[in-house]
């Protein structure tokens, strides 16, 4: 053994989970945020058979990988079952939560303290967006393409283009 010991850095590592259905420019402004704050940030579509996503989940991780994807230290994945679980197999020390307006903080803050109660080594970060992308929503942004409106301001272009095609077809 040598005199003198390698400090190894302890990667630091977080977790943004959501469905993502689809990306808007409001998760992307969370996702460069945390990436200041961590060496690595894993951006993770959670797979739910509750809920029935306007996008399948192989386009909305495409999508992901086309825009996030493409930043530096971010990580495309998806994840079935407990975020916690998931945490822990990834080796991250965080969640990353978006938080818009008060409305979304009851919810938040009620996932955040289940989290701790399964895993008191995952924490949950709460980042706000952008002022502008406050208002922003997944929700929103496909009811507005739904009605023919343009999302181009809200979405990258390529989630803009899916929209269109997508509900292009549901009107002819």
């Amino acid at each position: 053994m040598s005199d003198f010991a390698v400090a190894i850095p302890l990667m630091r590592r977080a977790i943004y989970p959501g469905s993502f259905d689809p990306v808007t420019n409001g998760h992307l402004d969370i996702i460069e945020r945390a990436r200041k704050l961590f060496d690595e940030v894993i951006v993770a579509v959670a797979h739910n058979d509750e809920k029935q996503p306007l996008l399948p989940l192989k386009e909305r991780l495409d999508l992901l990988r086309e825009t996030a994807g493409k930043i530096d230290n971010v990580r495309i994945a998806q994840f079935k079952g407990l975020l916690v679980e998931f945490a822990r197999a990834e080796k991250a020390g965080a969640v990353i939560r978006g938080l818009r307006a008060v409305s979304d903080f009851e919810f938040e803050f009620q996932m955040a303290l289940m989290n701790r109660k399964l895993d008191a080594g995952v924490e949950t970060i709460f980042l706000m967006p952008k002022e502008e992308y406050t208002y922003l929503s997944s929700r929103i942004v496909k009811e507005i393409a739904r009605l023919g409106g343009d999302v181009s301001g809200f979405v990258p272009a390529a989630v803009a283009h899916t929209l269109s095609k997508k509900f292009a077809r549901s009107h002819s």
